[in-house]
Formats: structure tokens, C-alpha cells, sequence
């Protein structure tokens, strides 16, 4: 009977240590899909905003964007941008944003209105819907990819 209890008592352990993080709630108690929506919104007021900085520090070296009208960018191509000028936003909104966490990887996927210009083009205005891609390899949350596709009608 001891080895029972025993045995029982190590797998509620077990599920009581590994239920956040297959919860997605990363083991300190916070709401990790909250905490995804906040810094996607700190992401999104730093391309609105011309802010290099934040941007740099909310994205990952490696990341990579496939734009809305299909050209792909590096980070430090778009800080570079952010730098210079030559990509402004006036508007760049999220709506419809929905977040999946899968341990250290979270899934943002919304629909997107914009206006604005890189160099001397015009923007596309959108609607667009975009999957953006939070991973927390080093312990803290960075956007490493985001793409956008128009969105067409639906027969």
C-alpha cells in the first residue's frame, strides 16, 4: 500500500510541475498568451512609431518577414528602414488577434490595415492576414518571422 501512495504521489508531482508548460503558461505563474498579446502590441507601436530601437529589441537577429506585397526582409534590413525614414507607417493595425502557445513558441495570427510608404512606394492597404511567430529561445520572448497575404473575398 506505501508503494502505491508512493507511486501516486510522484504523478500528481509530475502533472503539478509539467502543467504549465504544457499549458503554455511557462512555469512562473503568468499568462503567457497575454503576455504575447502585449508585446505584439509593443511590436506593432514600434513599426507605427518609427521606433528602431524597440523593434531591435522585440526581434529576433534572425528574423525574417515576408512582406504584404511578397518581398522578403531581413531584421536588419527593416531597422535599417526604421532608421532612415523610408518605411513610415500612418496607420498599422492588428484586429481579430488570436494566440496558440506551444512551450517556448507562440502563434499570432490577426488580420492587418495599413498606410503608409517604403521609399516612395505606397503601401498596399490591406486587408492582409498575418501569422506572427514569438519564440523564446534564450529565455525571453522575440518575434522571429511574420507574413502577410491579402485576404480575398471568400465565395
Amino acid at each position: 500500500m506505501r508503494k502505491v501512495n508512493l507511486i501516486v504521489l510522484a504523478l500528481v508531482a509530475i502533472y503539478l510541475l509539467a502543467a504549465p508548460l504544457v499549458l503554455g503558461q511557462g512555469g512562473k505563474g503568468g499568462n503567457v498568451e497575454q503576455t504575447i498579446k502585449t508585446l505584439t502590441e509593443q511590436w506593432r507601436q514600434a513599426l507605427l512609431k518609427g521606433d528602431a530601437a524597440a523593434y531591435d529589441k522585440l526581434t529576433a537577429n534572425d528574423f525574417i518577414t515576408i512582406g504584404t506585397a511578397g518581398k522578403s526582409f531581413t531584421k536588419a534590413e527593416i531597422v535599417e528602414l526604421l532608421k532612415s525614414g523610408k518605411l513610415k507607417y500612418d496607420a498599422y493595425d492588428y484586429s481579430n488577434i488570436k494566440v496558440r502557445v506551444y512551450g517556448d513558441t507562440a502563434l499570432v495570427n490577426c488580420m492587418l490595415s495599413q498606410k503608409g510608404h517604403i521609399g516612395d512606394r505606397e503601401l498596399i492597404a490591406g486587408p492582409f492576414l498575418v501569422v506572427l511567430v514569438w519564440a523564446k529561445p534564450k529565455g525571453q520572448w522575440q518575434t522571429v518571422s511574420w507574413q502577410a497575404t491579402q485576404q480575398v473575398p471568400q465565395p
